[in-house]
């Protein structure tokens, strides 16, 4: 039995799933294969994942290739109610999420959704499969494969791999080119912007933006915010990453010089308290504090509560006023969570037509392959991220050019020389 919000919301829900499925063609296109290819028969999922319109189209396409569904929410914040209305009412999946959820609700849903006893599992930040490991692990012996589509994600099953703790297969969908290349660098980088303003209604141009880590959501936010007029600052501590940084033109500084002169400031690391006490200390009055990375955890939200001698909660829809004792005020934005999702809608459906291709199709390989695979992080296969590429350029009536037989023959010869 699901556990949702209001079911009388799903004709709002299935309005705007519909609406975001005008933008997903890639995903419409896996859904009528599967349709008729029914890949995943007989296969329970359950997920853990963002409860939006985009997630929905993922959902219809396992579940037009024969799955089972059950979802739970992954983060509290970005639950659209209507959409799980509509997800239950109308198409069939039992879902467990509502909107503003406190910690033990959310944990509650993700064992509810455990409790179907799945066959694989997709995550979105590892929260699920942890859960699975540490408390439910009467339920490990009938999951055969996971996904996981976040960096956070993928750091902490590399990390379950280390230790030998990880019981089965789990596919890095995150870590393909489409999904770093359009979800990472495009999505991010401008859903995250988007959070901002619509919390603040701030002018970015001619502010200091500070962008702690430059990966690809780093990179996608750093030329957005450059295209918005915004001075911007880059603290890492991937020498690569941080020359990259400097020789695409950006400001590269320590957190802590970087803290005094920054008003916007961003965090996309996957680590925890990247902003701290000590830079807090030193922000200016009025500076803006975000957070674009999975968990809450990047800001060092609790030092920023004990530093304050007053909070005004809600100076505006998910912003937080922290006034210190010297009377600055630090502004922190939906209370450290995704700002991308909290705060806006999150990823453009269009972005979220690739990530979940990758998620579909990579689904429909574990179905066949999952007994060939060790209990390890393992990279999606290539022809599926060729694949998702392929159909997205056709989708956008692009051609590209294919190799000749000669060129072909020169690529696999070692014997042709100059």
């Amino acid at each position: 039995m699901s556990d949702i919000a209001d079911v009388s919301l799903a004709y709002e829900g299935v309005k705007r799933i519909e609406w975001a499925d005008r933008s997903m063609p890639v995903l419409r296109q896996i859904r009528e294969r599967f349709a008729v290819e029914r890949p995943l028969d007989g296969f329970k999922v359950a997920a853990c994942m963002h409860v939006t319109t985009e997630t929905a189209g993922l959902i219809r396409t396992l579940q037009a290739g024969g799955a089972s569904v059950a979802l739970a929410a992954s983060n509290p914040l970005s639950t659209q109610d209507d959409t799980a209305a509509a997800l239950v009412q109308e198409y069939g999946a039992e879902v467990f999420a509502r909107a503003g959820t406190d910690r033990e609700g959310y944990y509650a849903h993700i064992h509810r959704a455990l409790e179907t006893g799945p066959d694989i599992v997709l995550d979105d930040g590892c929260d699920l499969v942890n859960t699975l490991h540490i408390d439910r692990k009467d339920l490990l012996d009938t999951v055969k494969a996971g996904c996981e589509q976040t960096t956070t994600g993928v750091i902490r099953l590399h990390q379950m791999a280390l230790e030998g703790a990880l019981r089965f297969p789990v596919v890095a969908v995150n870590d393909t080119d489409t999904k770093h290349m359009f979800d990472n660098r495009y999505g991010t980088g401008q859903s995250t912007l988007d959070g901002i303003v619509r919390a603040t209604n701030t002018l970015l141009a001619g502010k200091t933006v500070v962008i702690a880590g430059f990966g690809y959501c780093g990179r996608g936010l750093a030329e957005r915010a450059r295209g918005l007029g915004a001075r911007v600052v880059i603290t890492e501590i991937d020498p690569v990453k941080a020359l990259d940084a400097a020789l695409q033109g950006f400001a590269v500084r320590p957190m802590a010089e970087a803290a005094v002169d920054g008003d916007v400031f961003i965090t996309v690391t996957g680590n925890r308290e990247v902003v701290n006490a000590e830079h807090l200390a030193v922000m200016k009055d009025g500076a803006i504090l975000a957070n674009s990375g999975h968990f809450d955890v990047e800001i060092d939200v609790r030092a920023l509560g004990e530093m304050a001698v007053e909070v005004h909660h809600g100076v505006r829809p998910q912003a937080d006023e922290y006034v210190m004792a010297d009377g600055r005020r630090l502004v922190l934005l939906a209370e450290g969570r995704l700002v991308n999702l909290a705060a806006a809608e999150g990823h453009p459906a269009a972005v979220m037509d690739m990530s979940f291709a990758d998620q579909a199709l990579t689904c429909a390989w574990l179905a066949s392959a999952h007994e060939t695979l060790a209990p390890a992080v393992h990279d999606v296969p290539k022809e599926i991220d060729t694949e998702v590429a392929r159909l997205k350029l056709a989708s956008m009536s692009i051609s590209i050019d294919r190799l000749t037989a000669g060129q072909e023959e020169y690529l696999h010869s070692w014997r042709i020389g100059s």
